[in-house]
């Protein structure tokens, strides 16, 4: 996921800010990723995005908005993304999380 540290700001919609993200796929083994949200404890934050579950091809990326609440937004540390396996039980299955730090 990039940016690594991005930034909160202001969004269209009053109260919430927002974060630009954009995901890309190295993994041939994987085409659905998680999107989270989370405090500096990994207590989960609740946010809006276009995408909670991202199907994302082997080399592709797409681009997306993390929307926040104003109120929540200096709780909230991290934005990550988690790999989503389809099992066919022949093989280890290896899941990642991957995160952003928010920067304050």
């Amino acid at each position: 996921m990039v940016p690594t540290y991005p930034t909160l700001t202001t969004s269209h919609v009053e109260g919430v800010v927002k974060a630009e993200m954009e995901l890309f796929n190295k993994r041939k083994d994987v085409e659905y990723y998680e999107i989270g949200v989370f405090t500096e404890d990994w207590q989960p934050v609740p946010f809006v995005s276009s995408y909670r579950i991202a199907h994302v091809r082997y080399l592709g990326h797409v681009k997306f908005d993390v929307y926040i609440r104003s109120k929540d937004a200096e709780k909230a540390q991290y934005i990550c993304s988690q790999s989503k396996l389809r099992g066919d039980g022949t093989g280890t299955l290896l899941a990642s999380r991957i995160c952003s730090k928010l920067h304050h």
